[in-house]
């Protein structure tokens, strides 16, 4: 995009989509073109799934550090069982972009669009594996949304929310089936392993 004339290119990822419970993140990220330093700064960035939790939390003050423009947006359980999991995280992806610094001039998504968005657009197959930006936004989404969830924990113990960060693992559907569903879980989600 850069090489367009395109400067404020925002890379957008989402995290806790396929969870049980808990909200899902988005993030943004604008990363400076050219920048002296960046690409060996940024050198462990790759899609966050990819990396141990210790990497993203070294990560993302990096990432932070380094971006023109940064922001996490969130959409809450409540939400995602009212409009559904897909509307859900696209309000949180507009959540995100709505708190960047700057405004966005061209968007890279990892899979998805942005209907309601009037900016140019490209979508990405495994968009977190071949773009920067999104990779950062990846890292960005779930380290913020891992941090909520580990918080999350006093107050609904017994879900394990610090260590499976709402999703659908043995212990978890466990404890769902012992306390039933707290506030944070999706009721529109099935709990049945």
């Amino acid at each position: 995009m850069w090489h367009q004339g395109i400067l404020r290119v925002a890379g957008l990822d989402e995290a806790g989509r396929g969870a049980l419970a808990g909200p899902v993140y988005a993030a943004g990220v604008i990363l400076p073109m050219g920048s002296d330093g960046l690409a060996e700064a940024l050198a462990g960035v790759r899609d966050s799934k990819q990396l141990t939790p210790r990497q993203r939390e070294q990560l993302t003050p990096i990432i932070q550090m380094r971006a023109l423009a940064w922001s996490v947006g969130w959409a809450e359980a409540s939400e995602i069982d009212e409009q559904g999991i897909a509307l859900a995280s696209r309000l949180a992806f507009c959540r995100a972009l709505e708190g960047l610094r700057m405004p966005a001039e061209h968007l890279l998504l990892d899979y998805f669009r942005l209907p309601e968005v009037e900016l140019a657009q490209t979508a990405l197959v495994k968009g977190d594996q071949r773009s920067l930006s999104i990779a950062c936004a990846s890292i960005l989404a779930k380290t913020a949304r891992d941090a909520f969830m580990r918080a999350e924990e006093a107050y609904f113990p017994g879900y394990g929310f610090a260590q499976n960060k709402g999703y659908g693992t043995a212990k978890h559907r466990a404890a769902l089936d012992a306390l039933g569903p707290c506030p944070l879980h999706r009721r529109s989600f099935n709990w049945a392993g």
